[in-house]
């Protein structure tokens, strides 16, 4: 996908400010046991084609509006993904402004994940 001069330039700001993971650094906590929130920061279609098994779901759209009701704790752990890495890239960068202390964005998103062949599921319903 082509993305806007502005848009990159917004996303490069934000991840000057945040901090990132891989796809692998994210399997490797789960398989760890570790405890952190995963969430995908979509659109509800594209969670619901596919998503990164064990995630949750909170758009880019409402994930400002909401996450205080669902994370209340604000040093819990948080790793964000969308597409590509740009939208939780964003979305990172707002919740550590709203006091969120533990946010990491997944760099290259469920495209990287699904491209290292992580595991997926489906969400058919509407």
């Amino acid at each position: 996908m082509q993305h806007n001069p502005d848009f990159l330039r917004l996303v490069d700001a934000a991840k000057q400010r945040i901090k990132e993971c891989s796809a692998n650094d994210v399997l490797l906590r789960m398989n760890r046991g570790e405890s952190f929130h995963f969430i995908d920061v979509r659109e509800d279609h594209e969670y619901q084609a596919d998503h990164a098994a064990g995630a949750s779901h909170l758009g880019k759209g409402i994930i400002e509006r909401d996450i205080e009701t669902v994370i209340p704790n604000k040093h819990e752990s948080i790793v964000l993904y969308c597409g590509g890495g740009f939208r939780s890239a964003l979305a990172a960068d707002t919740l550590q402004q709203m006091g969120y202390t533990d946010v990491l964005s997944m760099d290259g998103g469920i495209k990287a994940w699904r491209e290292a062949g992580y595991p997926v599921e489906c969400d058919g319903s509407d």
